[in-house]
């Protein structure tokens, strides 16, 4: 069994930060959340693993390279512009031949991994075997309708009117069968090759398409809000380590990660907090769910709830909150200036400010 994990997309949600950075690659507890999946999928006992990339192929071969560190074998399938989820089963045929595949979405999070779930499809091996997951509110996702029975009768790509509360997560697995489906079918209205559709199509032609409904935790990193979610989720289960630097005027309280060559300085840490190598936190306060990445700088500040990535620096701002910031960024006071706001911001950025 292979595995096809999608690396592309343009990441518009996470603007700025995709501007200059793979969406794949934002960090979660300091770790890119692409590489949970690619673990969930070594410890499935898969070990092959074909990657789909776009503009981002050269940020993602450099972070993930041949795989091995994984324990995998990554192949890289160039996709020159993402075309739906069906079109990169579609180029991705010569290398996944007549092999089993899980398709896993680069920027999906499931805790607990996908081990049993493959279990079960490599016991049972259906034609196809979807995961699913009930939301509050389905329309941005592909929907499932079940019958009684719990059969998959149907499948709509972000309908309108849902007609469940069903919703796909980002991880299927198919038999080869899949290839006849995939061409099959018709672009959509989005111009792209749904594999919703494909999916149908297999439902169509009466194979056997079943599916589970998973109770762990599941997320979609496509914007801020459920990075930062996720985020906090995985802080939760982390366990305290202090491998760097706290001086005798600083306290750190709870489930704080601290690695090596970290340094605390006459500040407050309260966890669950994790901070990366190199990064310097003084005279400050740093709160519950927050990930700082190796090599920042922390001063006179506090910050809670948020996403540091690496090399930047926070100085003399008072309180952040529910924040992602990128690399290299400088954060410091604006000069006083009555009545007036100076900003420099990159493109779809928003900004909320209390006059």
């Amino acid at each position: 069994m292979k595995a096809l994990v999608l690396s592309g997309g343009a990441g518009t949600r996470l603007r700025p930060i995709t501007h200059t950075s793979a969406k794949q690659l934002v960090p979660v507890a300091n770790k890119a959340v692409l590489f949970y999946g690619l673990e969930s999928i070594a410890e499935a006992g898969i070990t092959d693993v074909g990657m789909i990339v776009g503009d981002t192929a050269e940020e993602i071969e450099e972070a993930v390279g041949d795989g091995a560190r994984f324990g995998l074998k990554v192949t890289y399938i160039p996709q020159e512009r993402p075309l739906g989820l069906a079109h990169a089963v579609l180029i991705a045929r010569d290398y996944l031949g007549d092999d089993d595949f899980v398709m896993y979405l680069g920027d999906n999070f499931i805790v607990g991994g996908i081990t049993g779930l493959v279990e079960e499809f490599r016991g049972n091996r259906p034609d196809a075997q979807i995961l699913l997951t009930r939301v509050a509110d389905p329309r941005a996702f592909g929907v499932a309708e079940l019958d009684p029975s719990g059969q998959v009768i149907g499948l709509e790509e972000k309908p309108d009117q849902p007609k469940s509360d069903l919703a796909l997560v980002g991880v299927y697995m198919f038999t080869p069968l899949i290839h006849e489906a995939v061409r099959a079918i018709e672009p959509s209205w989005r111009g792209e090759l749904e594999i919703t559709h494909a999916i149908q199509h297999l439902i169509d032609t009466r194979a056997d398409v079943r599916s589970t409904v998973i109770k762990g935790y599941w997320k979609d990193t496509g914007n801020v809000g459920d990075m930062l979610e996720v985020n906090r989720t995985v802080l939760e289960a982390m366990e305290r380590r202090i491998d760097g630097e706290v001086d005798d005027a600083s306290e750190t309280i709870g489930r704080v990660v601290l690695e090596e060559g970290a340094r605390i300085v006459n500040s407050r840490v309260v966890g669950p907090v994790v901070i990366g190598s190199g990064t310097v936190v003084s005279n400050s306060y740093i709160g519950p769910f927050t990930s700082v990445a190796e090599n920042c700088r922390i001063t006179d500040s506090e910050l809670e709830f948020s996403i540091v990535l690496r090399d930047s620096s926070i100085q003399g701002v008072g309180r952040i909150e529910a924040s992602l910031i990128g690399r290299h960024v400088e954060v410091t006071p604006a000069p006083s200036v009555p009545s007036a706001h100076r900003l420099v911001l990159g493109d779809h950025s928003k900004v909320q400010i209390t006059s």
